[in-house]
């Protein structure tokens, strides 16, 4: 989550203003009885206020507050499920109070758990899907942690003779990986090897990843869907080229596939498509079951070939909510509704819902891309035929205009489509994104290419780009 630092500075403003301005922020018809009775200000912002309020007028300080968010549907730069019908909200309604972690007082809930990592052991090909080992989480960063976490335990215990005192281990990685393993580098202190970019090539290759490997490498991540282009990396090349180096070297080391999104795509709509359990060489996976999954935040599954592949050490067992109860995270108290939610979609829909959901997706995605790409302006990087995503950048030319620019005016219009930079070593380039989920509709897809139509002739009458600060212009937070 983000850190924040205690109250946010405001401008310089009297005492009497303030008071005046608190005065004025509430209605009178705030107060449901008497519409003067008792309100005289609104509460203070950064401070808890002397005495309580009504319910009605609580709710509705923050529903106005909240009124200035962007449209959550409009958001193009998240993978996150902004649309669930209303049963999936109803159920998620009555178990907000469950404590996922109370799986003795909790029973059933729990056995849902059990069922959707199951059903994912079976949907990514494991051996003995009724042997794989899983868990909830609260997201795929937590994850991709606890996949780090495993990867790095096992990797100690095989060089306990020289681990901490001589070696130091590596995870190797494409530049393009989510944040969230540069934390796990930083914070379980891992030496970070990241395969740059080179010219089209997006994401991580496979001879430069099996390279960077040595006898300190405790694994590798490979990206099924990346979150620059939605492009899936080559997992089954990759594991043919660190077949190859332990062939030539005995250095073994595992995949983990961070499938946040892919996981959820390509066993859909990409069947022959081999990168999970069938390659013996992928020793875990994780997805996020609020991307893909198509459940509300925040839900993810972290699933391992086989309990070696998870050691027995980091598995706590707890025994003071009522029974003993094995529990393998980073979290510990959490609503067990995003975990009902994800039981009730895979319920709700089944693979052939699943394939259709995501085929219409992609659908949009492939016809959103090609209606851009075949504006002179714009050229594409990638077209939403992997994950429904796509990249595209101003094409040769275009001078007066930027990629922030277009981000900038399509916010007035109320889409939120990121503009950013690629990293090592294409930093020169820069692109916009846009994220197809279920809920963005064709006829939202038609309303986006309208809007961006109409601000076109308004960019081309500039004399040069408007952002200087690349770094202050950008909207992509990953």
């Amino acid at each position: 989550m983000s850190l924040h630092r205690g109250a946010p500075p405001t401008p310089h403003e009297s005492d009497e203003h303030a008071a005046e301005t608190r005065r004025l922020s509430l209605n009178p018809f705030y107060g449901e009885a008497d519409p003067i009775g008792g309100m005289t200000s609104a509460p203070p912002l950064h401070r808890l206020a002397d005495g309580p309020m009504p319910p009605s007028t609580a709710y509705q300080l923050v529903h106005d507050e909240l009124l200035l968010d962007g449209n959550s549907r409009l958001n193009l730069a998240t993978f996150v499920t902004t649309w669930m019908e209303p049963q999936a909200g109803i159920l998620m309604a009555e178990c907000r109070d469950k404590n996922m972690i109370d799986k003795d007082e909790y029973p059933r809930t729990a056995e849902l758990e059990r069922r959707c990592v199951a059903m994912l052991a079976d949907l990514w090909n494991a051996p003995d899907p009724a042997t794989a080992v899983g868990c909830s989480t609260t997201g795929s960063s937590e994850a991709c942690m606890l996949a780090g976490l495993a990867l790095k335990r096992r990797w100690a215990t095989r060089n306990a003779a020289r681990y901490p005192a001589t070696a130091r281990p590596n995870l190797v990685m494409g530049i393009n990986v989510q944040v969230c393993w540069e934390k796990f580098c930083n914070f379980w202190e891992v030496e970070m090897r990241q395969v740059p970019m080179e010219g089209d090539r997006f994401h991580l290759d496979p001879q430069a990843a099996a390279d960077l490997c040595d006898e300190n490498t405790i694994g590798v991540v490979a990206v099924l869907g990346s979150t620059f282009d939605g492009s899936y990396e080559p997992v089954a090349e990759l594991c043919a080229a660190l077949d190859a180096l332990q062939e030539r070297t005995g250095v073994d080391v595992p995949v983990h596939v961070d499938g946040a999104s892919g996981a959820m795509v390509a066993p859909f709509l990409d069947e022959d498509l081999v990168w999970d359990f069938r390659l013996p060489r992928v020793s875990s996976i994780n997805t996020s079951g609020h991307k893909y999954g198509l459940v509300y935040p925040g839900v993810g599954w972290a699933l391992w070939r086989s309990p070696a592949e998870l050691p027995e050490e980091l598995v706590f067992r707890v025994n003071y909510l009522g029974g003993e109860m094995p529990t393998f995270a980073l979290n510990f108290s959490r609503p067990g509704a995003q975990v009902v939610a994800q039981y009730y979609t895979f319920l709700r829909l089944g693979r052939d819902g699943y394939r259709a959901v995501q085929q219409t997706a992609r659908d949009i995605a492939m016809k959103l891309s090609g209606r851009i790409g075949a504006m002179k302006e714009f050229r594409l990087l990638t077209r939403g035929d992997e994950l429904p995503v796509f990249a595209f950048t101003t094409a040769p030319g275009v001078t007066n205009f930027d990629v922030f620019d277009v981000s900038r005016r399509l916010r007035e219009r109320g889409w939120l489509v990121p503009a950013y930079t690629f990293p090592a070593n294409r930093e020169d380039l820069d692109v916009l994104r846009i994220v197809c989920r279920n809920g963005f509709s064709a006829d939202l897809a038609e309303l986006l290419i309208t809007d961006l139509a109409h601000l076109l002739p308004e960019l081309r009458a500039q004399d040069h780009p408007s952002a200087r600060d690349k770094t202050a212009a950008t909207s992509f937070h990953h």
